[in-house]
């Protein structure tokens, strides 16, 4: 792509988007939660459930026989936010975002206790005019309520304005078109590991292919 595509605003994924974690965290991580649920989690299996590769991550355990509430709350427990903040990295091409002049959400997944150390351990807080972290009252992406939330913060609807959803999932994908957005598709992982491809407006590998 020759040129940026212009928007009114900008939403974006945080995890696998603008920023990834240290593989020996991840590793770790998996390996206390399966001590916990008497399992053990292969490299591949942990890759899926932290990416999301195949989607739905409750259906993913559903079809590997682990409860995903038991999961969800031993994992929760053993992640350490300060050391998860700590063993963060931004991608490069992610500062792009701070020379946007337009409005910039983030939409997340990340719980809120792990994303507010990790956007002040990289200093980059101040990149977004409004932030939320999904949970079960605001709905999961693709679910559209997370994303007009953070629309109707920014102060921006869809009466001539024109926005994007950045992330690097199929669920941001789903989400910013069930709310009616453009979608930027990065792919961090490569259709090869991810086991399918996932389409949007943009396919990009980089966001440096933006411009």
């Amino acid at each position: 792509m020759a040129t940026e595509p212009e928007y009114d605003f900008w939403l974006l994924d945080l995890d696998g988007t603008l920023v990834d974690v240290e593989w020996s965290y991840t590793r770790a991580v998996f390996d206390r939660v399966g001590d916990r649920l008497g399992r053990e989690f292969t490299d591949r299996q942990a890759e899926i459930l932290w990416h999301g590769l195949t989607g739905s991550r409750d259906r993913q355990l559903e079809t590997w026989g682990v409860d995903s509430e038991a999961f969800w709350t031993a994992f929760h427990e053993e992640e350490d936010p300060l050391i998860r903040a700590e063993q963060t990295y931004l991608h490069d091409d992610a500062a792009f975002v701070a020379d946007l002049e337009e409005p910039v959400g983030l939409v997340t997944h990340c719980q809120e206790f792990l994303t507010e150390p990790v956007l002040d351990h990289l200093g980059i807080r101040d990149w977004f005019d409004a932030r939320l972290c999904c949970t079960e009252e605001t709905g999961w992406k693709p679910d559209p309520n997370p994303v007009e939330r953070v629309m109707s913060e920014l102060g921006v609807g869809h009466n001539g304005h024109r926005g994007v959803l950045a992330g690097d999932g199929a669920c941001d994908v789903g989400a910013a078109w069930n709310a009616g957005l453009d979608a930027i598709h990065v792919e961090r992982v490569g259709h090869e590991r991810r086991g399918q491809c996932v389409l949007g407006d943009y396919r990009v590998r980089s966001f440096d292919e933006l411009y």
